[in-house]
């Protein structure tokens, strides 16, 4: 009986091809791998031709899917090419790590555990970055990361002695670039004997768990009469497993673990994936330039470059056959003059920075960023085993003939197309469910609520995602009504249930409507604040708006939005008294909103009442902001003539006392269109006088506030107030300062105003 050891690099495309080849030779009657052993039963689908890496091995607690751990292959994973070989031959295969119905159980215990006890559970996130985890995973990922660190560091070491500069370029020029040495795992073994005795330290808890388990599924094997054992591991455990204590201290290692019920499928994998750590902690940071090494392993260094050529002629850089020639032999310099024996990733990065780019470093950045990584998205079988969830969504996926895709891709919808219709409501309802495959993107040259530009890209951790939302219901209909009941049911704030509420018409979630339209009623009969109200009145007018072009009944929505309207018409006059400029300046952008939202709505009653509204904050003493603006509204809904306008325009201007007031009154009237000036001359003529009115000293003063108020006016319009100007309606000075005026120097400004502000040939009005 005899256990052969090959100590490998997860994702190591050197590694993988010696792998094979030393099977081939050995021809085992077992091949046990490291990895989870709950998914043995899934390893037959990896030998199908509808398989098709990168993927990953999905293992999670489904009482609590968030505690998650992945498990990835590439095509150019030595595990990946264990598992083929055994499946074509025939040959049993299984994982032999320590299950993760234990590594999960520990992670789901924390926190009250986590201070004593190092093992931390590797918890898979939809997150890159695991925003939010509490302090227990934080602390507890960090120790679990030592040994990692520690082995770096001895490895790093190793690197130096070997004359690189770090551990990835030498193990990619050491073992990764090699096509055919059957003697690389004597090596290997070897070197992590000497790098382990070298740390002469004891393991975490969890490593010297796994380890512990790996040699017990060894010794099962040799008792079940196994003769020729074909052991793939990580290089550092081989020299655990190839010196084995005895079977008592492994099993009182492994006694007494907690176990929790876990389920495992097959999840498509990308690229850019295999660069994060999960499951055995491992990740390359150039899966891209390793697909080469694997697919083209004696011609790498040529395709690689022919694509980095065709990446920057795609972005409109100058690149030729040349340059790729030239980039190819200096690489091959570079790597003679370092004695290696063929040209490395680091090499040809050298190479075409000195080749084609010089000092800049931005098509270098292009390059790493999509061509060392080269990101695709694998497939698995249509009959993988899963949640109803998940199957739900690939069927639909199919139907819809919405291909998931790693890259970004653009879908262009019209909803009046009752297909592409269905598309929007697909996808508003996985993005309510926590998958966002995409975002939409404003358009240029097409208006109209009908139209939807999308964003799509696919992202591996949606499955996880996918299967955590499982638990609303079993199709992704079912399961947005009732994540939106329970949102809904959350929410304690006036405006996010209203953006809820337009995301429901959006997913056109129909069930949910009366749970949402009676939790919103209950909230507005508690809110008092009218900038809540106001602020909740322009989502659900988009609401009404989308109901319209999609068909959905929004008659709960309408009568919810009447007592919302009412209710902010009788508390905005009180709210608009007695507050400072800050919150004048909020109210006044809630109070836009709100007055677009009841334009959009078109119902005679909801206008009637807020103008009325209105005409009450002009009437009161409410903060100067909010009153020009009431006055403006007033104005363009042609319930105020330009007579009451000049007349309340004029009694704002006669306030000698606080001029500051006139000029956040004028802010808030004139804000965002200046064409009431153009065309009225009597509003026109009554801010002449009053800013020609102003001692010096205040209109220094407010001369800020004043060009603020007038940058937010089109450049047509500034053009038009200027050409007024220079064509007769200039600003005359108040009385008895006409002696301070040098006509002389005045004389010398007057062609270069004219220049600035209106036309170099002018025409006075004539006088009316």
């Amino acid at each position: 009986m005899a256990v052969h050891l090959f100590g490998i690099r997860h994702h190591g495309p050197g590694c993988a091809r010696s792998l094979a080849q030393a099977l081939d030779q050995l021809q085992p009657d077992l091949v046990l791998i490291e990895g989870p052993p709950e998914a043995d039963e899934l390893l037959p689908l990896a030998g199908r031709d509808d398989m098709r890496p990168p993927v990953a091995l999905l293992v999670y607690a489904p009482a609590m899917p968030q505690h998650a751990v992945y498990y990835p292959f590439a095509e150019f994973s030595p595990e990946w090419q264990a598992i083929r070989f055994g499946q074509a031959r025939g040959v049993p295969t299984r994982f032999i790590d320590l299950p993760l119905a234990h590594t999960l159980a520990q992670g789901m215990t924390l926190p009250a555990e986590a201070a004593d006890d190092t093992d931390a559970a590797p918890v898979a996130r939809s997150d890159d970055e695991a925003a939010g985890a509490d302090d227990a995973d934080q602390a507890s990922d960090q120790v679990a990361r030592e040994p990692e660190r520690e082995r770096e560091d001895v490895l790093a070491g190793l690197a130096r002695a070997a004359g690189f500069a770090d551990t990835e370029t030498w193990w990619d020029h050491l073992v990764e670039q090699r096509h055919d040495s059957l003697e690389l795992f004597a090596a290997i073994e070897e070197m992590m004997t000497m790098a382990r005795d070298q740390l002469a330290r004891t393991l975490s808890p969890r490593e010297a768990r796994r380890e512990a388990h790996m040699r017990q599924m060894i010794r099962l094997a040799l008792k079940q009469g196994h003769q020729n054992i074909a052991v793939v591991c990580g290089a550092w455990h081989v020299p655990a497993l190839r010196t084995m204590p005895t079977a008592k201290h492994d099993k009182d290692l492994l006694s007494d673990l907690p176990k929790a019920k876990v389920a495992a499928t097959w999840t498509p994998w990308s690229y850019g994936r295999l660069s994060f750590s999960s499951g055995y902690g491992a990740g390359v940071q150039a899966p891209g330039w390793y697909h080469h090494l694997w697919n083209t392993p004696h011609k790498a260094s040529l395709y690689w470059l022919t694509d980095a050529v065709r990446l920057l002629r795609k972005h409109g850089l100058d690149a030729s056959s040349a340059h790729v020639i030239e980039a190819l032999r200096l690489s091959d310099t570079l790597a003679s003059m370092r004695e290696r024996s063929r040209p490395g990733l680091e090499e040809l990065l050298e190479a075409l920075q000195s080749v084609l780019f010089g000092d800049n470093d931005a098509p270098l950045r292009l390059i790493e960023r999509e061509l060392l990584v080269n990101d695709r998205l694998g497939g698995v079988p249509a009959d993988t085993p899963t949640l109803p969830l998940p199957q739900d969504v690939r069927q639909l996926q199919k139907r819809y003939r919405l291909a998931p895709r790693a890259d970004h891709t653009e879908l262009d919808l019209d909803l009046r197309q009752p297909a592409h219709l269905e598309k929007s409501v697909f996808l508003h309802r996985l993005a309510l469910l926590g998958i966002a495959w995409g975002r939409t993107r404003a358009t240029s040259g097409k208006t109209g609520s009908f139209h939807e530009l999308w964003v799509l890209e696919w992202k591996p951790e949606f499955e996880l995602a996918l299967i955590e939302a499982n638990v609303w219901g079993p199709t992704v209909e079912v399961a947005c009504n009732a994540h939106l009941c329970h949102q809904a049911r959350q929410l304690q704030q006036l405006p996010a249930l209203t953006a809820l509420v337009e995301q429901m018409l959006l997913a056109d979630a129909r069930p949910a409507v009366p749970v949402l339209m009676a939790r919103m009623q209950a909230l507005a009969a508690g809110t008092q604040d009218a900038g809540v109200l106001l602020a909740a009145l322009a989502p659900l007018a988009n609401v009404l708006r989308y109901g319209n072009v999609r068909g959905t009944d929004t008659t709960s929505v309408a009568l919810v939005l009447g007592g919302l309207v009412q209710r902010a018409c009788l508390a905005l006059p009180v709210a608009a008294r007695g507050i400072n400029e800050d919150a004048a300046h909020v109210l006044l952008a809630q109070m836009i909103q709100a007055d677009r939202a009841i334009a959009l709505l078109q119902r005679e009653r909801h206008k009637a009442d807020w103008l009325a509204a209105l005409a009450q904050c002009v009437r009161v003493q409410v903060h100067a902001l909010i009153a020009g603006r009431a006055v403006r509204i007033l104005l363009d809904q042609e319930h105020w003539s330009v007579v009451q306008t000049a007349q309340a325009l004029s009694l704002a201007c006669s306030n000698p006392i606080n001029p500051l007031a006139t000029a956040e009154w004028l802010e808030g009237f004139l804000q965002g269109s200046g064409l009431l000036l153009v065309m009225n001359n009597a509003l026109w003529h009554i801010l002449n006088s009053w800013v020609a009115g102003l001692p010096e000293a205040a209109f220094t003063e407010l001369l800020p506030l004043l060009r603020r108020t007038f940058a937010t006016f089109e450049a047509a319009e500034r053009r038009q107030l200027a050409q007024r100007v220079s064509s007769g309606g200039v600003l005359l000075a108040a009385s008895g300062t006409e002696s301070e005026i040098d006509a002389r120097r005045a004389a010398l400004v007057l062609p270069i105003l004219a220049r600035l502000l209106g036309p170099t040939t002018t025409t006075r009005e004539e006088p009316a």
